[in-house]
């Protein structure tokens, strides 16, 4: 190590004394070739001098090691939270007002609209893992997340074209008043090949780019690490002022009537959002995919039922563990041994039967696996818990974009002569997730530090989504509470009871506040706490589970309201969610929420208090092991 570094001082002494004018040429090429040997020997400890490659493993677009100081940080960050934010835009404007659409532009019934967008969503986010096993296994977060995004561009313009053309006949139509004529089948088939399209790419798109995004910081670097921790906040910002643009701007567009341009603003945000994240390209710090995550995990569990009899002795002197030449890790970091799930150790266990296999230099993968790939099973199986408790807040969540909406329409909606969208409400959650990840970021985090007298990075990530969990709860007392006072000042005998209560609308202010609130906790918490307890290779795959616990809280919550309404509407009653609000008991249904949410954090923090943190080994030879997440 130290003959290295004497050789690269004295060729730097002698090319300055003899090569004055190439002075900056030699030098950058010297520290390229420094960087390299010393990511061969995978030693160094402490902080690199400028020019140096990064710890984590990372590699360039050309796939050598990345030079810190010309790859990632907060150049590459800053380009993907601008993709993410057009991106978002882009999907919203579709995804905000498609309900509406199916009903005037495709003259389909409430329920049916209702069902096909719930179908619609479901899809978008069970593609999420379709995204992150590709990425993962075979083609690296950048290609996924590059490709995935031209799918969802060609689904715009799809979409943009067959509504221009096709489906808004007669022109001027699918506004309040005008309906939109019939369609023929292939019309209405290239629709749905459209916005199926649009579900792909986005689907496969979302789990990555956050991952990607979070990989241009080296948490073997403390700055860096911190950024990164950072990072995750602002991705959730960049997501909802997207968001923002699409519900006011957008929404407004779309319920005059005016679908296309509402489309094809769409999708010029998505091709700007491509644009410029192929414009990043050679900026990007990049870890390689590791292969297929599935036949490993399946290995594991074969390979321990095939040893369900063999006693595993204590110590780690009979587990097998791939050596440094024969391990296939590709830059990821080994997990250290753990003591849970002591079954599965038996996959690592070295028979005789084995020993025999290794003599003869053939090791059968469904026979014998590495301790380390025992270990990434295990990290699997402790998220799981945590992970499913996260689907209940998600049934919360979801209440904004449906309930809540048809609350407030309820409601007394009208200041003077100008009327305001029930739906455009959410942007009071927008705001309020805005000032509460600035009050988390700038002042609750330093504080938390100051009182434990810790340089820590404030509340861990499952203290977090426990605050998150309680926060909802406050969420559906709110809008219960509002409900019970909207309820007292409405018309009962209404036939279209819009409006037909005189409490106002801004009364539903608290509980999109609070439900904003909640997301800072709960969603950016989720998405840290993944990506820093999966394994390296799933680090997508990790991302996808924050997604699809918004997908399963769709699912839940549509099954909870069937459940309710057909347990209320016995013996004749008009049941909690009637078509007429003013005649059902919306609020017992939020109070029921509440309940459920409460039962749900208990729960939580038995499981928060059962987990235990991942161990890896650092990238050259430090133990390191992640943050206490105890609660």
């Amino acid at each position: 190590m130290f003959a290295h570094q004497h050789i690269i001082s004295i060729s730097s002494l002698l090319i300055h004394l003899l090569a004055l004018p190439c002075q900056n040429f030699f030098s950058w090429f010297i520290d390229a070739m420094a960087c390299l040997e010393l990511s061969k020997e995978g030693k160094l400890k402490g902080e690199f001098r400028e020019g140096s490659c990064t710890l984590d493993g990372t590699v360039d677009v050309h796939g050598r090691p990345a030079i810190r100081e010309r790859s990632g940080r907060w150049v590459a960050g800053t380009i993907i939270l601008l993709n993410q934010g057009l991106a978002t835009l882009a999907f919203f404007g579709v995804g905000v007002n498609l309900v509406l659409f199916l009903t005037r532009v495709l003259q389909q019934s409430n329920a049916e609209a209702a069902n096909n967008v719930s179908k619609w969503t479901g899809t978008v986010y069970i593609f999420s893992l379709v995204g992150a096993f590709l990425s993962d296994s075979y083609w690296g977060r950048y290609k996924t997340c590059a490709i995935f995004q031209m799918i969802f561009v060609i689904g715009l313009v799809g979409l943009s074209v067959a509504s221009n053309l096709f489906l808004l006949r007669p022109k001027g139509c699918g506004d309040r008043t005008t309906q939109c004529g019939s369609h023929s089948s292939w019309e209405i088939g290239l629709f749905y090949l459209s916005i199926y399209m649009i579900a792909l790419g986005n689907g496969g798109y979302q789990p990555n780019i956050a991952t990607f995004g979070a990989d241009q910081f080296d948490e073997e670097d403390t700055k860096e690490g911190r950024s990164k921790v950072a990072f995750f906040s602002y991705f959730y910002l960049a997501l909802n002022i997207g968001s923002l643009f699409s519900n006011t701007i957008l929404g407004y567009f779309e319920d005059e009537g005016i679908w296309a341009l509402g489309f094809w603003v769409s999708t010029a945000s998505a091709f700007a959002a491509l644009v410029l994240f192929l414009g990043g390209t050679t900026r990007y710090r990049h870890f390689k995919p590791t292969g297929n995550p599935l036949s490993r995990f399946c290995q594991v569990l074969v390979a321990a039922a095939k040893k369900w009899r063999v006693e595993v002795p204590p110590g780690e002197e009979s587990l097998y563990e791939e050596s440094a030449k024969e391990s296939s890790m590709n830059g990821c970091r080994k997990i250290l041994h753990t003591h849970e799930f002591k079954f599965l150790d038996k996959a690592a266990f070295i028979s005789s039967r084995d020993m025999n296999n290794q003599k003869t230099g053939h090791r059968d993968r469904w026979q014998l696996c590495p301790i380390s790939q025992v270990e990434e099973v295990k990290c699997i199986l402790r998220l799981l818990p945590i992970w499913l408790c996260t689907i209940l807040y998600s049934v919360v969540f979801t209440q904004m974009a449906s309930l809540f909406v048809e609350q407030g329409a309820a409601m007394k909606t009208t200041i003077s002569n100008f009327q305001i969208p029930p739906a455009s409400m959410s942007s009071f959650d927008i705001l309020s997730v805005a000032a509460f990840i600035f009050l988390y970021r700038r002042i609750i985090a330093p504080l938390v530090s100051r009182i434990r007298k810790t340089d820590s990075r404030g509340l861990t990530e499952l203290q977090r989504m426990g605050i998150g969990l309680v926060i909802a709860v406050m969420a559906m007392v709110s809008a219960g509470i509002v409900e019970c006072y909207r309820l007292k000042y409405a018309r009962k005998d209404c036939k279209h009871c819009d409006g037909s209560s005189s409490l106002s609308i801004f009364w539903q202010v608290p509980q999109y506040a609070f439900i904003g609130a909640s997301e800072v906790f709960m969603y950016v918490g989720q998405l840290e706490f993944f990506n820093a307890q999966a394994p390296d290779r799933l680090k997508s795959f990790g991302s996808a589970l924050c997604m699809t616990s918004i997908s399963l809280g769709n699912y839940v919550s549509s099954l909870l309201v069937t459940m309710v309404m057909k347990i209320s509407t016995e013996d004749h009653m008009p049941g909690w969610i009637p078509g007429n609000l003013n005649r059902g008991h919306l609020d017992r249904f939020y109070f029921l929420l509440a309940g459920l949410t409460s039962l749900d954090l208990v729960v939580y923090i038995a499981c928060a208090r059962w987990y235990k943190s991942i161990k890896l080994e650092g990238k050259y030879g430090e133990d390191s092991e992640s943050d206490d997440f105890e609660v």
